[in-house]
């Protein structure tokens, strides 16, 4: 596997694998693989002739400067994934590569952008838009992959790939979790055992929201997850909702039996790890 660190080079070796006709495929990632993000690496080396993977933290996509101080950096074991599961080159700039400047463009994506991780992360959708036009425009795939857990991300990237008219298919796997149920995170690896074991519960408590979506309407689904994770030490919710699974708009209304497909969604704290996962259920 080859390690480029600058742009120029990259778009040097991306220009010849388009001269030979060879399909890239890329999955983007600020680092501390897990299986998830392996997940996406596999099915880009079986639909592509050259997988690139990208490693960068990208710091304008953090609203909180100690989040983004603590996010997990493991380039040397990543490599080693990497190289585990085939990916044929790696990008890993650091911050002065990517943004040699400051970037004073200002994305908006309206409504999509003013419910839960927007609402509760300003800025957070502008910097995440920014960084991956800037690595679309480098790596210039023929196909994107992401996962399902980042939900409103990948609405907001379909919207940039729309928006913009970027010449690449976007591909999304469902996510991948632990035996517990835990969604695989990055962020993971700042739980210590116990605070795994508290995340758990909020699995538990999207599967009990799904359980309760053709039996209850949608003030006291909400009430119930909340009472359910307000009993769990160590867990502080930040937000539950139920969303169409297109708009991401908030549902007020449940129609059982019309095929609508609804996404639960949450973000939480454990201890000092903040966690998001979603649920897609089809009405």
């Amino acid at each position: 596997m080859e390690v480029i660190t600058q742009t120029s080079i990259l778009k040097e070796q991306v220009q010849t694998f388009r001269c030979n006709g060879q399909q890239i495929g890329f999955v983007p990632t600020m680092g501390a693989l897990h299986e998830g993000h392996l997940q996406l690496l596999r099915a880009s080396k079986k639909e592509n002739d050259i997988t690139i993977c990208s490693i960068f933290v990208n710091p304008t996509q953090f609203n909180n400067p100690d989040d983004y101080k603590l996010y997990p950096r493991t380039l040397e074991q990543d490599t080693a994934l990497l190289e585990r599961v085939g990916c044929d080159l790696l990008f890993a700039p650091n911050a002065e590569e990517v943004y040699p400047q400051q970037s004073l463009l200002q994305f908006s994506f309206g409504k999509l952008e003013a419910v839960m991780e927007g609402e509760h992360r300003p800025g957070h959708f502008n910097g995440v838009a920014t960084v991956v036009s800037k690595l679309f425009h480098i790596v210039q795939p023929h196909k994107a992959y992401f996962g399902q857990k980042d939900l409103q991300q990948v609405a907001i990237i379909r919207q940039l790939v729309y928006g913009l008219s970027f010449d690449l298919q976007l591909v999304c796997y469902p996510t991948v979790r632990e035996e517990s149920g835990l969604a695989m995170s990055s962020r993971n690896k700042r739980l210590t055992a116990q605070q795994r074991e508290q995340a758990a519960h909020l699995y538990k408590s999207l599967q009990l929201a799904q359980e309760l979506l053709r039996k209850q309407p949608v003030f006291v689904i909400k009430d119930e997850v909340k009472a359910y994770l307000h009993q769990v030490e160590g867990i502080n919710l930040e937000y539950f909702e139920i969303a169409d699974a297109l708009t991401l708009q908030p549902v007020e209304h449940l129609e059982p039996g019309s095929g609508k497909e609804v996404a639960l969604c949450m973000a939480a704290h454990v201890g000092e790890v903040r966690l998001i996962d979603n649920l897609l259920v089809n009405l």
